[in-house]
């Protein structure tokens, strides 16, 4: 018997919480992200003893898809997947107390992807760390290291802006001898993985969503366009991929031994998906100012760093 992924009162609430403040799509990014603070989701996964609720990768998870189900330009991959999780899971108690307590009051923490740069014995930082999301906002950047991953001031560093798929904050952060601080024993791959594959399950389901609601009320020829049985053909694949990404990404969220299948599903299946629901809008989804493009524009991005991570190599069971 395969495990129960069926969510428990306290993560239903979770989800419910987080639906009704991404509900409005009015807000600004600014003012989603401290609604998200004030509604105490962004202390899902810092300790009790630090203001949060000391819970975990999968409750953060599910807070994630609901970012994604609205394509939400805030800077919660970076600061709650490459953050807070590390830190809570591998930070020592004077780190947790320095780092956690800032994300309660909607600060940016957030990491760097890729090949490591070079860290001394003293943990002086030298090189160039690439892709690193929302470093202009982040007090402290977590960044992998040829000793291990440490911990930066990104305001050390020289920080360029880098162009994205979505429009969304990234950098390049130039090291040179900088002052960091080691994260022992810390791996950031794992929960960037989850975090991501969280994050494009709920950007597929909105769009899946919103592509439904579409053929349901356009009509062709006097009918929905649901009607047509090549259209519901298609949008039946499209269900299929979209609840396939959201079983990988519960089960990656809930154990490490499954984020391989929802990183794979993620880089191959999703975008697919995405340019199906496009092409059932016709020419609505080619508009570029359609919110149906935010979706597709979020996926393209996450799957670029996961292969960025080599998610696809490191993570593929023997």
């Amino acid at each position: 018997m395969g495990p129960d992924f069926a969510l428990d009162d306290a993560q239903e609430a979770i989800v419910r919480l987080a639906g009704e403040v991404l509900s409005d799509n009015d807000d600004t990014p600014e003012r989603l992200w401290k609604s998200l603070g004030q509604a105490g989701l962004l202390g899902l996964a810092v300790p009790v003893e630090l203001g949060g609720a000391g819970l975990g990768a999968l409750e953060t998870g599910l807070l994630l898809a609901e970012i994604g189900r609205h394509a939400a330009r805030v800077p919660a991959w970076s600061t709650l997947a490459l953050g807070v999780l590390p830190v809570a899971r591998w930070g020592n108690p004077s780190q947790q107390r320095d780092l956690l307590p800032r994300v309660l009051a909607g600060q940016v923490l957030t990491a760097a992807l890729g090949e490591p740069v070079t860290a001394t014995e003293d943990w002086r930082v030298t090189g160039t760390c690439h892709a690193v999301p929302d470093a202009d906002r982040a007090y402290r950047v977590l960044v992998p290291t040829n000793r291990g991953v440490a911990v930066v001031d990104p305001a050390d560093g020289t920080l360029t802006r880098t162009p994205t798929s979505a429009g969304t904050d990234e950098f390049s952060l130039q090291l040179r001898d900088v002052a960091a601080e080691p994260l022992v024993g810390a791996d950031l791959g794992g929960y960037a993985v989850g975090g991501a594959c969280a994050l494009g399950d709920g950007a597929l389901a909105g769009a899946l969503r919103m592509t439904a609601d579409h053929v349901r009320d356009r009509h062709q020829f006097g009918r929905p366009l649901a009607t047509f049985q090549a259209v519901a053909q298609q949008i039946a694949d499209v269900y299929i991929a979209s609840r396939t990404m959201h079983l990988a990404a519960l089960a990656a969220n809930w154990g490490e031994a499954d984020r391989w299948t929802a990183a794979y599903w993620l880089c191959s299946e999703a975008l697919p998906a995405l340019r199906t629901c496009h092409h059932l809008h016709g020419g609505l989804g080619l508009a570029a100012d359609y919110p149906l493009h935010r979706h597709t524009a979020l996926v393209r991005d996450l799957v670029r760093h996961l292969h960025r991570l080599g998610a696809l190599d490191v993570h593929r069971p023997d």
